[in-house]
């Protein structure tokens, strides 16, 4: 009797101190319900706290709703757009914060041809489709937490959205000291194409705290896409030198924005894919940002050959997000990590094929520091 006592006490001691180091220098993951959708699935929200970050995905769309980091002198705000409750990322295609896929950005005319067969998808935009059409954005995912974050899970059914192939896509978020990693995989039982990115808009002066012109912008890109009226690439890839787009050293996102530059004009601001020197499909450095005003800093790196910075250029000031912020025009930019616009019509783009047998993988990071 004694020596089960004994050996009880060292059980819940052991738990004690393994519980601990558990949470000594790693993050903590909780869960809450985040509402239910019409035919009564439940949404849930993922917490991940740790070292002064704080982040939350819902299930719905994978998307990041919040997003917590300290200024300069310790105040923590929320950096990213959204809304309150589950009711404005139904109503709303915004893509705020989102998982999109299967193929991020646009695609010309919701055409393209692979292995000899022609696919068509929803127009969402225009002519053209965009984020996949009824996309990843709109579905709940299946999660569970893994260390130091959440992993979602989707499966997309042949033929879904005019996609071929079963694809099942893993997504993981983990918080790693001041770093949010986002670790795509995708397979296929169907030859097809795939791009994935997340969609969150970020403000690092806090979200609905004025636009975001005054943000000081570094892109690690020598060349860009230019697109047509559309936003549809040419097929083009230019030197950024002479150019707006040339961030290869520090801008401010005003400075140059409003120059008249007939590819500044069509999109009515930044929204174009600039071509990432780290071309071996290595993580590298994608984008710097700093906001002056809070000291704010954030670094993205990537695996993936492009990045669309986006300057929040069709926000009109008729979006109420968060604790009823109005979301302004240029409230807000995305630093959108993935391969180029209709890469499956540009036999000069990097491929965006996935063939039955291979395995999709792409990481991008998220690195939030002060100045």
């Amino acid at each position: 009797m004694f020596s089960r006592r004994i050996a009880s006490k060292a059980v819940l001691f052991i738990t004690i101190v393994c519980s601990v180091l558990s949470v000594e220098g790693k993050t903590r993951t909780t869960r809450h319900p985040f509402g239910k959708m019409l035919d009564g699935t439940s949404v849930e929200m993922y917490t991940l706290d740790g070292h002064n970050i704080e982040v939350k995905i819902i299930t719905y769309g994978g998307s990041i709703v919040s997003l917590r980091t300290p200024d300069r002198n310790g105040t923590a705000d929320d950096i990213v757009l959204g809304f309150d409750s589950l009711d404005g990322y139904v109503a709303k295609s915004t893509f705020f914060g989102a998982l999109v896929g299967r193929y991020a950005n646009r695609i010309a005319k919701g055409h393209f041809t692979l292995d000899g067969t022609s696919y068509t998808l929803p127009i969402n935009d225009g002519h053209n489709t965009l984020h996949g059409g009824k996309g990843f954005d709109k579905v709940v995912w299946q999660a569970k937490p893994v260390e130091n974050g959440v992993e979602l899970k989707h499966v997309s059914q042949d033929g879904d959205q005019g996609f071929p192939g079963n694809l099942t896509v893993t997504v993981r978020y983990t918080l790693v000291k001041h770093d949010l990693v986002i670790d795509y995989e995708a397979t296929t039982d169907r030859d097809t194409v795939v791009n994935l990115t997340n969609h969150s808009y970020f403000n690092l002066a806090g979200h609905g705290n004025g636009d975001i012109l005054k943000h000081v912008v570094q892109i690690n890109a020598a060349n860009y896409t230019p697109a047509d009226a559309t936003l549809i690439p040419t097929g083009e890839i230019v030197p950024v030198e002479g150019t707006p787009f040339d961030f290869r050293t520090s801008h401010v996102i005003g400075e140059r924005i409003n120059q008249d530059n007939e590819q500044l004009r069509m999109a009515k601001g930044y929204d174009q894919n600039w071509v990432l020197n780290n071309k071996d499909g290595k993580l590298g450095e994608a984008a710097k940002v700093y906001e002056p005003t809070t000291g704010r800093t954030l670094e993205v790196l990537t695996t993936e050959p492009g990045l669309q910075f986006y300057t929040g250029n069709h926000m009109e000031g008729t979006i109420t997000g968060k604790q009823g912020r109005l979301y302004g025009f240029r409230s807000a930019f995305c630093l959108e990590t993935e391969h180029f616009p209709d890469s499956p019509n540009h036999s000069n783009f990097p491929s965006t094929e996935l063939k039955v047998g291979q395995r999709y993988h792409s990481v991008t990071i998220f690195k939030f520091g002060i100045q």
